[in-house]
């Protein structure tokens, strides 16, 4: 009996290629259909194969992640650009909570979190915010996050919740209706190197007492918590 053939090992991530970048920088200019097409094997040598690469390199500890795709839903968009300009991945439960990265003409971003799916995903962020230990544990993340030079983002109200009074001593956390942090790293020349992968690997650690909060306290968009 012969022996099947050994599968070919994942290429070893060794940055995101200038390419990258100067590709994105373009589209932004030039996103059109025929554009792509006309460069579309650019995108998968510096764009597509180095960012699997990555990902490859941090499955391990993260776990698997979901590829974006290139192409944007432009159904109920005013604006019918037909192609992201940048690319995306995540990591985590479906495609709304847990770790992202992703590439772009600015140079890598990073970060994790949550991105509502649901108004019962929101409803049970803000009631864990509200109660007091979990709350002011998620507050302690956050101020911790911020001082490592996150940013906090996510769609919110501009004044209170309902229900929620507007000087609650969380307020500003409970107007969030889905929560993430990210780091922009530009596009120093370490970028087109391995340490590229190890800052994003640094990054995903830093984010993961957040994630963990969410996981245990909003859950993904067709769950629960783990309380």
């Amino acid at each position: 009996m012969s022996t099947p053939p050994t599968a070919p090992a994942p290429p070893t991530f060794t940055g995101f290629p200038p390419g990258a970048l100067s590709f994105y920088a373009e589209l932004e200019d030039r996103n059109s259909r025929d554009w792509w097409l006309a460069h579309k094997e650019v995108y998968e040598r510096d764009v597509r194969e180095p960012m699997l690469a990555l990902l490859d390199g941090l499955e391990e500890e993260f776990g698997e992640a979901k590829l974006f795709r290139p192409n944007r839903d432009v159904r109920f968009s005013a604006d019918k650009s037909p192609y992201k300009t940048h690319q995306g991945a995540l990591v985590g439960s479906g495609t709304v909570l847990g770790y992202y990265v992703q590439v772009s003409a600015d140079g890598l971003r990073a970060g994790g979190g949550f991105r509502a799916a649901s108004t019962a995903q929101t409803a049970r962020f803000r009631a864990a915010v509200d109660a007091p230990s979990s709350g002011l544990e998620l507050e302690a993340i956050l101020a911790a996050l911020r001082g490592k030079g996150f940013e906090l983002l996510g769609e919110q109200v501009k004044t209170a919740p309902r229900g929620y009074a507007v000087d609650h001593p969380r307020i500003a956390t409970l107007r969030h209706k889905e929560l993430m942090v990210t780091r922009d790293f530009g596009a120093p020349a370490w970028l087109s190197t391995r340490r590229a992968l190890t800052t994003v690997r640094d990054t995903w650690r830093a984010v993961r007492p957040l994630t963990e909060w969410l996981d245990e306290h909003v859950g993904s968009e067709g769950g629960e918590g783990r309380r």
